[in-house]
């Protein structure tokens, strides 16, 4: 059986909220929790897989220009070390999120320090990686790379369709009320996902099993085929666990063509695990950005007119480019609009996502310009804030879909004890701490993905859920199970829900916060056509059927399913696709955040000492694990306003902070009570589930709560991120 739905129009049937089991929108915990906390969750490391050999990248130490020469055979045969690949197939970018086919590659063409060149393969680890610091590697540099996107000698490209000219913005800016005209800077950022790239590759003949650590098999299983010149059908990759990702684990790395030409070439099993220092270099960053705003409103605060022009990098031949303005063009009012991205094409690391691209840097830098306007204007925040939301989407005249913006806004300022803050800039003290308070708004787009999975109840009365979907930290095993469980009326222990293994039905994996309202469709779908063949069963329709605790029937009267089954599988596959909605609708999440900082009026430290954020993302499905991301973004925005900065040599531009002891993400003591408040709110238009992405809003704009905090609190405006100390001290009060 298949049931397929394409989102061509809205979905007003509610059909959750008519379950009984009452799964869906609990916080229950993760059925893989025990397994994770006990250590029988087998991540991409952990695989027992005998006679297993180990590799070791060995990666350039120019900038640009061209390998001449790799000495393989003076350490082959010595030390345990079997093989040095060089095959020309080996990657030397990681894949883009959703690339679906392998990243352009030279074959020995060098475009940034840290670039994989070659892998060696030895009987141990440690004999490994003593080969990889001794192989020779002979190099025809380029005295060309180009290092500074600001340089003005740096080639730049700006995309077509990332440029609007609405109306005319100059003269907007000329007859405003009150304007913001200023630059801000933010850095580059590394996912730092807590378990590093693994794969362990094995052939049987030409099958290939790979097991790693990947974000999305569906992509991925692509991506590792065309970069091997095999068919997919030839490849297995299984991974059930991966311990975090943030978009650094979307599209394959290197690690994983290159353990799986090892393993063909030595004709055993090799893993390839990448080193801290190694997952920096050579997955992907986020790009730094340069943003240019132009803000104009009238006397009473409505916007007249938006201006934001961003600079970015990448590698050249990269068709991805940090989408920063990707909110700018919807949640704020404004006739006149000129918003662009431009890419510099320079010799870093390459560019990709990183969790929330766009709008965790655009929006962070839009929200900290609405707060300059607010000050010049005399206007509280949050009601500048309100008085600029549109009716209709300002450059495409489209309506929006369920939008909680404004209860968000009031219901922040309200739970946080908005009415009384600080008004005044640096007049609040408590002894040697300068105290001050900030909000953001927050937005990020949703998207509903392509997506399948497999239900089937079995006639025990137990049901299994198959999708090759992954759970990067989610709680994709939980939701799974909530929704199978109501749908099928079965409590959750009696639900198996069975992830990360390209075998299974086509998910639509774990990024773009799409995972779990898409894969969740698929489910539903499925669970729905087995309801249909239930209530046929019992000669009814499927709107009249309960299911509940195992049992089934209408009414008052029920029978246990097992009985209604007398010994018969049932099984459906859900099949959803992405439709016309997405076209018609401006799809987005929204929330508000609000921070009370202290900051040392002697050091410049910086604390954060309480902070709130407030959602909506349509029905929420998992409370626990929706305010688990929402802390999880939170806690990333405090670190991008304080402390995250990829930190590159300029002659060289390789990183200098390359490892978790100096690239800073917050820790225990710099993050505070967070309280997360998530707002009742169904989308029809978004799914069948009527629920949006949660994952990556919670970041969506956090960091100017911050820095808009710190500005109360000592009339200093931040507009290069992050804010160490060294930005403040010139600017602090005396004492």
């Amino acid at each position: 059986m298949t049931a397929h739905q394409k989102m061509d129009k809205a979905d007003t049937r509610n059909r959750l909220d008519d379950m009984v089991q009452g799964l869906v929108g609990k916080p229950m915990d993760r059925p893989d929790g025990p397994l994770k906390v006990s250590g029988r969750a087998t991540y991409a490391h952990e695989w027992d897989v005998p006679d297993m050999a180990y590799g070791v990248l060995v990666r350039a130490t120019i900038a640009k220009g061209r390998v001449s020469d790799v000495a393989s055979s003076e350490i082959v045969g010595k030390n345990g070390v079997r093989a040095v690949i060089t095959d020309d197939r080996l990657l030397r970018r990681p894949a883009q999120g959703t690339a679906d086919a392998a990243p352009p590659q030279g074959a020995r063409q060098v475009d940034y320090f840290g670039q994989p060149i070659a892998l060696v393969v030895a009987d141990s680890f440690e004999q490994a990686r003593h080969g990889a610091n001794v192989l020779k590697i002979r190099y025809a540099a380029d005295g060309n790379a180009a290092f500074d996107p600001e340089a003005e000698d740096t080639d730049r490209e700006r995309p077509e369709d990332d440029q609007l000219d609405q109306g005319d913005l100059d003269r907007a800016m000329q007859d405003a009320a009150f304007t913001v005209d200023q630059v801000y800077r933010t850095p580059g950022h590394n996912s730092a996902a807590m378990e590093p790239h693994c794969a362990i590759a094995s052939w049987d003949g030409d099958k290939l099993t790979l097991r790693g650590s990947y974000q999305m098999l569906n992509f991925n299983i692509n991506e590792l085929a065309d970069a091997l010149q095999i068919v997919p059908e030839h490849i297995r990759m299984l991974s059930p666990y991966v311990g975090g990702g943030f978009g650094s684990k979307l599209g394959i790395s290197p690690e994983a063509v290159s353990a799986a030409l090892a393993a063909k070439e030595i004709g055993q099993p090799v893993c390839v695990a990448l080193s801290r220092p190694q997952v920096f270099e050579t997955t992907m960053r986020r790009s730094e950005t340069r943003q240019h705003v132009r803000l104009s409103c009238d006397e009473q605060g409505v916007l007249t007119g938006i201006g934001h022009e961003c600079l970015v990098s990448n590698l050249p031949g990269e068709d991805f480019y940090e989408p920063v303005t990707q909110a700018t063009h919807f949640l704020y009012g404004g006739k006149h609009r000129k918003l662009g991205i431009e890419v510099a094409r320079i010799n870093r690391t390459c560019g990709g996502s990183v969790r929330a691209p766009g709008e965790a840097v655009g929006m962070q830098v839009m929200e900290n310009a609405l707060d300059e306007l607010a000050e010049a204007a005399g206007i509280d925040p949050v009601e500048l804030r309100k008085r600029n939301v549109p009716d209709r989407h300002p450059e495409q005249d489209i309506p929006y879909s369920s939008r909680r913006f404004v209860e968000a806004l009031d219901e922040g300022a309200k739970r946080f004890g908005w009415d009384k803050r600080n008004r005044t800039p640096g007049s609040l003290r408590e002894g040697d701490w300068l105290v001050g308070h900030g909000m953001a708004g927050a937005a990020r787009v949703n998207i509903l993905s392509e997506a399948k999975a497999r239900v089937t109840l079995l006639a025990d009365g137990h049901a299994v859920v198959e999708t090759d979907m992954t759970d990067i930290g989610t709680g994709t095993y939980a939701i799974l199970t909530q929704i199978a469980g109501d749908m099928l009326g079965l409590p959750a222990d009696r639900v198996e829900t069975r992830l990360g293994d390209s075998d299974l039905p086509r998910g639509p994996g774990s990024g773009g916060s799409w995972g779990a309202s898409s894969a969740g469709s698929a489910v539903f779908l499925a669970c729905e056509e087995i309801r249909r063949a239930i209530a046929k069963m019992l000669g009814t329709d499927e709107a009249k059927l309960r299911l509940a605790e195992g049992n089934a029937g209408t009414g008052d009267t029920a029978r246990p399913i097992t009985a209604i089954l007398d010994g018969q599988d049932l099984s459906a596959i859900g099949h959803i696709e992405p439709g016309q909605t997405l076209e018609e609708m401006q799809q987005a999440t929204y929330g508000s955040y609000f921070a009370e900082v202290a900051v040392n009026a002697v050091t410049g430290e910086t604390r954060v000492r309480r902070m709130l954020g407030v959602f909506g993302a349509g029905r929420i499905l998992n409370q626990k694990t929706a305010t688990s991301q929402c802390y999880g973004g939170m806690i990333w925005g405090i670190g991008s306003a304080l402390t995250e900065e990829l930190v590159f040599d300029d002659r060289d531009g390789h990183i200098v902070n390359n490892d978790l002891a100096e690239y800073h993400i917050p820790v225990n003591l710099d993050v505070p009570q967070i309280d997360v408040v998530l707002l009742e709110e169904r989308d029809e238009w978004a799914s069948p589930l009527q629920s949006k992405g949660i994952g990556e809003l919670g970041i969506c704009g956090a960091a100017a709560a911050v820095t808009n905090a710190i500005y109360n609190a000592t009339g200093i405006r931040v507009r290069d991120y992050p804010a160490t100390l060294d930005k403040l001290l010139a600017g602090l009060p005396d004492a």
